[in-house]
């Protein structure tokens, strides 16, 4: 537990997203415990030998039959473990250097198609017209959750982003407006031009927005009105989800959506990457790859 703490810290130093180190924790330990059955002894740094990675590597594709992204995620996690390790002296080699990633063929995002915009948007209004008929009291709830459920589609923000907004990061006016984003991922800013869309979901939640000492943009309407959490969110979104009828929505799918209908207006990669804050263009060209529904988009052209 000591060493999981130290590790945890570690990550946190190196300014790692409060996602990613829960991701290495969890991985972690399922090797954690894979190593105790399989060695009949506790795992530490110095423990670990480049055969213990191998083998854990074969048992993930082989035993547990997983998938190459999740086989690399955890592998990832023994390397940051490994790095950590070598870092404070605990090993003076690294048994995770020669033991390589899984090879994959990129999979797309998972994104929403023009018809499942089309349900979600229709699922926003209609619970909107009944909130205010059924419901006046939670209206303005209601209209938070639109707006913020719109506001992801239209800026593509991450999660983290999106829970760090602060009203003096806007910048708002009749025709135009922009958003700075101060906590992006590796702590670095970025500004966002609000589109019509964007800038009118916001407005109309500032209108209604409850007055509160808080200086977040997303705030609760009922009890303590304070910043709302990422768990409150994703609520919100899975709700929506339901009533339009589809498999899942998270922020993640309203990044990948945003992104992906740039992609589709011939928005050029680097304009694309720029707004959604990545440091490398390769993982922006994720967007070209096209996913089952393209693909059969393709094939139906040839009837």
């Amino acid at each position: 537990m000591e060493t999981l703490n130290a590790f945890q810290a570690y990550l946190h130093e190196q300014d790692c997203a409060s996602l990613t180190v829960r991701g290495y924790l969890a991985d972690l330990e399922h090797f954690s415990l894979w190593f105790n059955q399989t060695n009949a002894e506790a795992l530490s740094p110095e423990r670990l030998t480049p055969t213990d990675v191998k083998a854990y590597k074969q048992h993930l594709l082989v035993v547990e039959r997983r998938k190459a992204s999740t086989v690399n995620r955890r592998l990832a996690a023994l390397s940051a473990y490994a790095k950590w390790a070598l870092t404070t002296g605990q090993i003076h080699s690294d048994p995770t250097s020669n033991v390589k990633a899984v090879k994959q063929v990129a999979n797309a995002p998972k994104w929403l198609d023009k018809q499942e915009q089309y349900a979600l948007q229709r699922a926003i209004e209609r619970d909107l017209q009944l909130s205010k008929l059924r419901y006046p009291k939670r209206w303005v709830t209601r209209r938070r959750d639109a707006s913020l459920t719109l506001f992801l589609l239209n800026t593509g923000l991450r999660l983290s982003e999106l829970i760090a907004m602060c009203l003096g990061d806007v910048q708002l006016s009749e025709r135009k407006g922009s958003l700075l984003v101060q906590k992006g991922k590796g702590s670095k800013q970025r500004t966002i031009p609000l589109n019509t869309e964007a800038r009118k979901a916001l407005q109309q939640w500032l209108e209604v927005r409850p007055a509160t000492a808080s200086d977040f943009v997303w705030v609760a309407v009922e009890g303590e009105q304070d910043g709302l959490s990422g768990r409150a969110i994703q609520r919100i979104l899975q709700r929506y989800a339901q009533e339009a009828g589809l498999d899942e929505l998270t922020p993640h799918i309203c990044r990948h959506t945003f992104a992906k209908n740039l992609v589709n207006q011939e928005v050029g990669l680097e304009k694309v990457g720029a707004l959604l804050g990545h440091a490398n263009l390769n993982t922006t060209r994720l967007y070209v790859t096209p996913d089952a529904r393209d693909l059969e988009f393709a094939v139906e052209k040839l009837n």
